[in-house]
């Protein structure tokens, strides 16, 4: 497997509906729904670099995008999805930390969350420090909840007010980053050694 991930641009935008027909075979496949996106609306993530592509060579096996929500102040990192010729290699866990270290350059302030139903999802997201919270703690911006409503599930989530449903939300917040203290070889003062070289005392006769 010779896979490279790229941070989209406009040399990726005939990838568009490709990737659409992806999303789609992944949600069938997956039962539960993923967001269902129109090959405009990826063309633009990709035009906008607010996607990273996998590709073997020319092939495409990966792919996940960038959403902004509350002015900016919320970002979801969606979509993610592999091809299943290359599943089970570890390919989802660097997607889903290219698409995150994106988000942070791109949105240092944003708080970056996810909702899933998926296993592997949630813990690929505890290790690079999601924390699970309720939907309240989430955007409360239409335009996201109106993604999901290409999911199966969308009826049980407009029953509760989109309060909940069968996904857990997963959020990171940049200012709830512990600090890192000092290590302790770091605190410790080195004080240069200074040699002195002893000189002998010359005797005149």
């Amino acid at each position: 497997m010779n896979v490279k991930i790229h941070i989209a641009n406009n040399n990726y935008v005939g990838y568009a509906q490709e990737i659409c027909d992806l999303i789609y075979e992944s949600a069938q496949a997956r039962g539960t729904g993923i967001a269902k996106r129109s090959s405009e609306y990826v063309a633009n993530k990709l035009r906008d670099g607010r996607a990273v592509i996998a590709l073997d060579g020319d092939k495409l096996v990966g792919f996940a995008y960038i959403e902004t929500f509350s002015h900016k102040r919320f970002v979801a990192n969606s979509g993610l999805i592999v091809h299943p010729d290359y599943r089970n290699q570890g390919l989802a866990k660097r997607i889903k930390r290219k698409i995150f270290e994106l988000s942070r350059t791109l949105f240092p302030e944003a708080k970056i969350f996810s909702i899933t139903t998926g296993l592997a999802v949630m813990k690929m997201n505890t290790e690079l420090g999601f924390k699970p919270v309720t939907f309240s703690e989430l955007t409360d911006d239409e335009e996201f909840w109106k993604g999901c409503q290409g999911c199966r599930n969308y009826d049980i989530l407009q029953r509760n007010n989109a309060r909940m449903c069968l996904c857990t939300g997963l959020l990171y917040d940049p200012k709830a980053e512990p600090v890192k203290e000092a290590s302790s070889f770091a605190k410790k003062l080195v004080k240069p050694v200074v040699k002195t070289r002893k000189t002998q005392k010359i005797h005149k006769r």
